[in-house]
């Protein structure tokens, strides 16, 4: 076994490297702008969000609230930037530090990103940023032009503010997950709401070790007992906060009324459409 395993291995190799040499890189959003590229808003968007994993040469496209600070702090180790998981501040201050060049971009060996579920993203957002007022719940008081005080919105009104593009399109936490996408088309989508898979296959392909830092940023909601013993689609940030406060949290699904789930659709349309097309039906909260 241990033979055919090597053997596997040896074909499985042979055929990315045969591959590579036929396989054309095509960025998303370059053509569609006959501006210089450094002058291309969206394409700089995208390749800013795109970093190089040098010794594999594989280009990820990190998306905020897809498991990119599990990303960064692994990919950081793997770069030689840290050598200890508890180091995993130095991200924050250098999101830029591995962004890929149009050369990194072109001649990359391999390619992937990671989405998800765009329900589940932005109640994990509103979770967590808005509700416990980091630096993005101020970016948006400052959108929405400070109409409404922070302890005061609901998931509702969250949502309903998010059908103005230039609110949807003021903050990386809550923007499209297609605008991040900086090619045409990836050598691998993984889904969040399928991690092991993509800890598996990224140490299988690029030799990369996840170093899973939910637990040193406490962004998530696994530490909480979560209630979904009412619809919490009205209910006040303040109110939420004060169960969070308790050790209590609402569960993402029930943050939504039918009204909140159409409106999702229609504002993270594109979003929905790539994620159905690459993973199945049942990961979705809807």
């Amino acid at each position: 076994m241990g033979d055919l395993n090597r053997l596997i291995f040896y074909f499985r190799k042979l055929f990315e490297i045969v591959w590579r040499c036929f396989v054309v890189r095509f960025l998303k959003y370059s053509a569609a702008n006959y501006n210089a590229l450094n002058k291309n808003g969206l394409h700089n968007f995208a390749q800013n969000h795109s970093l190089h994993i040098y010794e594999s040469n594989s280009i990820y496209s990190f998306i905020p609230k897809n498991a990119c600070s599990t990303m960064r702090t692994s990919i950081a180790y793997a770069n030689g930037c840290i050598d200890n998981s508890q180091d995993f501040n130095w991200i924050h201050k250098n999101n830029q530090t591995f962004r890929a060049s149009l050369s990194d971009l072109i001649r990359a060996d391999y390619t992937f990103v990671i989405l998800r579920c765009p329900y589940a993203r932005l109640a994990s957002l509103y979770l967590d940023k808005i509700v416990s007022k980091y630096p993005p719940a101020w970016n948006f008081y400052d959108l929405i032009k400070r109409t409404t005080e922070l302890d005061n919105i609901s998931f509702t009104d969250f949502v309903n503010h998010l059908s103005k593009k230039p609110i949807l399109n003021g903050d990386i936490h809550w923007r499209q997950q297609t605008d991040f996408l900086v090619y045409q088309q990836y050598d691998d989508y993984f889904c969040l709401e399928d991690f092991k898979q993509v800890i598996k296959t990224l140490n299988e392909k690029i030799g990369l070790d996840i170093i899973d830092a939910r637990d040193l940023t406490n962004h998530g909601i696994n530490k909480f007992e979560l209630v979904d013993d009412e619809n919490y689609a009205q209910v006040k940030s303040s109110d939420i906060l004060r169960l969070k406060t308790n050790g209590y949290c609402p569960t993402p699904k029930s943050l939504y009324s039918d009204k909140l789930i159409e409106k999702v659709k229609t504002i993270y349309e594109q979003d929905l459409k790539l994620y159905q097309e690459n993973f199945p039906q049942e990961y979705l909260m809807f």
